[in-house]
């Protein structure tokens, strides 16, 4: 949508890129997987440290068929190894109000394995 194209520039201009592609391809993928979790309820077993009860029935907050991420950047969060992905986005709730132009930010820490790999995790807000 061409309005989400605007989105996207703005918060592109308002907060420069400082990770590596690789880092922010992987972050904004989590982050776009969660949103969508976290919204409609699809994909919530992914996340069983954000969605500890994702084996009940939860009802969706919002209708899958009228979600839609507008624009998302991933960020650094104060130091190399914590981040921010900042999204922006639209749904249509159960009470059938759509709004957009929500926004949503999840934080993340890079974590490295007992092999030596490392990754990105969610961490919670405290």
């Amino acid at each position: 949508m061409a309005g989400d194209r605007v989105i996207q520039r703005s918060l592109e201009a308002a907060w420069p890129a400082d990770l590596s592609a690789a880092d922010e391809r992987e972050l904004l993928a989590a982050g776009r997987a969660l949103l969508r979790a976290d919204a409609t309820g699809v994909g919530r077993a992914k996340w069983p440290d954000v969605f500890p009860d994702s084996d009940q029935e939860v009802a969706p907050a919002f209708a899958t068929a009228r979600f839609r991420i507008q624009a998302a950047i991933a960020r650094r969060d104060g130091s190399p190894s914590k981040a921010v992905v900042h999204l922006v986005w639209a749904g249509m709730d159960r009470g059938g109000t759509f709004t957009d132009l929500r926004i949503t930010d999840w934080h993340f820490a890079r974590t490295t394995s007992k092999k030596g790999a490392t990754s990105w995790t969610w961490q919670p807000r405290t």
